[in-house]
Parts: structure tokens; sequence; C-alpha cells
């Protein structure tokens, strides 16, 4: 038996704990979810994990819990809180909110080990190939344009005139571009919708041995990949164009996910992404 503690317990986390039923349920894995307030998520507690109530990493119940494996699931945030202290403990540590690489003091903190960290590919496929590709050195550009309704993309920074603009546009309006920029800018003006960008750039950054060489191959690669947001209202699905070109070849993928059946908001793709990370980290240590 093998158990597992997952921070937060919110859409993904519960879209997560639907698909992990089989282990559950055999009782092969256990699922301990860590919230802020256990009362909210009293109505879930059939999807078998315990909750416990826990504040931030200097709660004492924290320190006193026991795992072979911890899965973020509550954003960059929560990664960058949770996330430094687990590595240092030397524990396996699942990586949904992706955006938190983005960050250097964080990302130097998560590859420092003695754990391992295991980094999902969120809500877009076909990194396998752009990853093999980055690793022989055979690509130089890499570039992701994301499209989701306007609704979803405004957010608390944006000036009135500019959430009036996104909520007044309809179909015949068509797409209109909110953002060019790098995924480190991104994740800061869009911390929930643009995880995607820099798991884009951790899957291209290259061949790293070390975790000083891996750190600065991200940094490269961040400032290499180039993002565009837009705000389309023909838009019902999270849709994403990756494109990359290079000695290896030219490339092209384009992918439209469905939304989570916990919430219409988050792409159902990143909970399978994250159940799929955490399948295959347990099975690791089993062979250990």
């Amino acid at each position: 038996m093998k158990s597992v503690l997952m921070i937060g317990f919110g859409a993904i986390g519960r879209h997560v704990a639907r698909l992990l039923h089989p282990e559950i349920s055999s009782g092969r894995v256990t699922l301990t979810a860590l919230v802020r307030d256990v009362d909210k998520h009293a109505e879930h507690r059939d999807l078998g994990a315990e909750l416990i109530q826990i504040e931030s990493p200097e709660d004492p119940r924290w320190t006193a819990l026991k795992a072979d494996a911890v899965v973020e699931c509550a954003g960059v945030p929560a990664a960058r809180s949770y996330g430094p202290a687990v590595v240092a403990a030397g524990l396996p540590f699942v990586l949904a909110s992706v955006g938190a690489l983005a960050d250097r003091p964080t990302r130097q903190a998560l590859l420092a080990g003695p754990g391992d960290l295991h980094v999902t590919n969120g809500a877009i496929g076909g990194l396998d190939v752009l990853e093999a590709a980055a690793q022989a050195q055979a690509l130089e550009m890499v570039s992701i344009t994301t499209a989701k309704a306007p609704s979803g993309l405004i957010q608390p920074w944006m000036p009135a005139e500019e959430v009036r603009r996104l909520e007044g546009l309809t179909p015949e309006d068509g797409a209109l571009t909110i953002f060019t920029g790098t995924p480190a800018e991104a994740i800061v003006k869009f911390p929930a919708n643009v995880n995607i960008t820099v798991a884009l750039a951790w899957a291209t950054r290259g061949l790293g041995v070390e975790a000083s060489t891996d750190d600065e191959l991200m940094e490269a690669a961040l400032d290499r990949t180039r993002v565009e947001i837009r705000a389309d209202p023909r838009q019902e699905d999270s849709h994403h164009e990756i494109t990359a070109t290079g000695p290896a070849g030219d490339f092209a993928f384009s992918i439209s996910s469905t939304p989570s059946p916990e919430n219409p908001a988050t792409s159902g793709l990143t909970a399978l992404s994250v159940t799929r990370t955490l399948r295959a980290c347990l099975e690791g240590l089993g062979r250990g």
C-alpha cells in the first residue's frame, strides 16, 4: 500500500481522486488531502480521501504527516509554499501548477533534492516529441497560442475599460489578442490560465544532467518560448496551438480540451495528466 498526500482538494484534486478510485477502492493507495476548511469540502467526503485542515507549511500537523508521495493540486502559491519543503524532506513531489517553475528561487529549490520532482504536462500533449528534439539540441523556435472564452481571462489587475471590452466581445468580433510575451510574464498576469506555457518551456529546455544545468536550461527556455493569449467568444473549450521548428523538423500541435467535470473553468486534461504522472511516480517507488 502506498500513501499519497494531496495539497488542495479543488476541482483538479477531486477529479484526480475520482480517477484514482481503482487504487483507492482496492486498498493499494490511501489518499489524504490537505485543505484550509474541512467543512467546505464535506460534500466530497465520498471520494475516498481523508481530509485534514492545515493552513500552511508552518502548521505542526504538516510536519507530522507521513506519505510515500506528495501531489500538488492547489495552484502556484501553494506549490511555492509546500513544494521546496517536500523535496527537501526527500519525498517525490508531483507538480500540477507548473507555473511555479517560472520563479527561479522556487525552481532551484524544487530541483535541489533529495526528493524527485515530477512535472506534469497539464492540458497539452505531444510534449514527448518536442522533449526528444530539445534534448538533441534540435529545436530553435517554440511558441504557443492559447484561446479561451473572454470571461475566463478577466483578471483583477485589468482596468475597467479592458474588462468591459472583454465582456462585450461577440462571436462576430472574432478573437482578440490580449497578451504576447514569455511564459514567465504570462504566468504573472494569468496565474490560473497558462501553466501550460511554462510546461512547454520545461519540456523543451533540453537535457540537464544536474540541477544547476536544468535551472539554466529552463531559464533560457522561458526566454525563448513565445506566448500569445487570445480572448475568443466563439471558444467554448480551451484551445492551444503549439509550433516548434529546428534541425529536427517543423512541428505543429492543435489541442482543444474539454472542461473538468468538477469545474467547467478548468481543463479536464489537467487532472488526467496529474493522475498519469502520479501513477508513474508510485510505480517507480514500487520497483525501488
